[in-house]
């Protein structure tokens, strides 16, 4: 998915300021996808330049104006030639501590288990935001609510693999450490 196609899929629901589409974007698909949010504005331009939306200025009250984006009838027709489009393949996921997570075996356990705490905390963290958002993250659609779902059970996942990691590396650290290995028994 790029930035692109999100922000006309959100289009869809109604005209937005760009603040709203960066809200949008991490809120509702933060657990699957991740967006640099420098690309927002730019993407944006791009798609007015190429008549895919179109922007309004709002008075604001004690406000700066804002800038409101519309979806034209050609960004509805670029949507939906990507929405049927064959999809890529594959899953992946491009997390920043699982690649260091990978290498921990290079490093002392300790600081691997310290890591570990920071994410676990990190994740405690989300899904409480995730859970409390949840009833109202449906957008006005099944397939919002069940994206909802899945982001609260990848999340609740990654809590249970990170306990159990967190466990075996203790564990081994602790076997390394005990008086019969290091006398090479």
């Amino acid at each position: 998915m790029g930035v692109k196609h999100a922000i006309l899929g959100l289009l869809h629901f109604g005209d937005m300021h760009g603040y709203r589409i960066k809200e949008l974007l991490q809120r509702d698909f933060g657990h699957m996808w991740t967006v640099n949010f420098g690309q927002i504005y730019p993407a944006l331009r791009d798609m007015r330049e190429e008549g895919l939306v179109t922007m309004s200025r709002v008075e604001g009250e004690n406000a700066p104006d804002r800038k409101l984006y519309s979806i034209t009838e050609d960004g509805r027709a670029e949507f939906r030639r990507w929405l049927e489009s064959e999809p890529e393949r594959g899953l992946t996921i491009r997390d920043p501590f699982l690649l260091r997570f990978a290498f921990f075996g290079f490093s002392d356990a300790s600081m691997a288990l310290e890591r570990i705490d920071e994410q676990i905390k990190l994740y405690e963290e989300q899904l409480e935001q995730r859970r409390g958002k949840a009833p109202r993250r449906t957008l006005g659609n099944i397939q919002a609510r069940l994206l909802s779902e899945l982001g609260l059970k990848l999340n609740e996942a990654m809590l249970e693999w990170l306990g159990r990691a967190k466990k075996e590396i203790e564990a081994e650290a602790a076997a390394e450490t005990s008086p019969r290995r290091v006398a090479g028994v």
